[in-house]
């Protein structure tokens, strides 16, 4: 795994405008260093994953983060705890479905065992 560097995490940060987003990137740094850099990422880079995608790379009582936005296309076939920084409405009628639980990115950090789908 590659080691993510705290300095660079800092000089994007400095760029962020979004002052809810940057207290985030702050909070996760420090727990989660490879997901603060896929959110401090700028926004032409951040990552949009299908429902499908997800419920591929995923298994009953997963639990999942999306450093970017989860679009509708595809259906979840099993139950898992996903977060991301924003969901379209189509996306959290089918997670819903699913029995899925939505969270955003700040409440799922003190899980160990995150997976994270890019």
């Amino acid at each position: 795994m590659k080691k993510i560097s705290k300095t660079k995490i800092e000089k994007k940060l400095r760029k962020k405008t979004n002052i809810h987003l940057a207290k985030l990137i702050i909070a996760i740094k420090k727990i989660n260093p490879i997901l603060a850099n896929l959110i401090a990422a700028p926004r032409r880079k951040r990552v949009t994953v299908n429902i499908e995608k997800i419920n591929k790379e995923t298994k009953e009582n997963d639990i999942v983060a999306v450093p970017g936005k989860i679009l509708g296309k595809g259906n979840m076939e099993h139950e898992i705890t996903i977060a991301a920084l924003s969901f379209s409405s189509e996306a959290l009628k089918k997670l819903k479905e699913a029995k899925c639980k939505v969270e955003g990115i700040e409440g799922i950090l003190h899980f160990k065992n995150l997976k994270i789908i890019k």
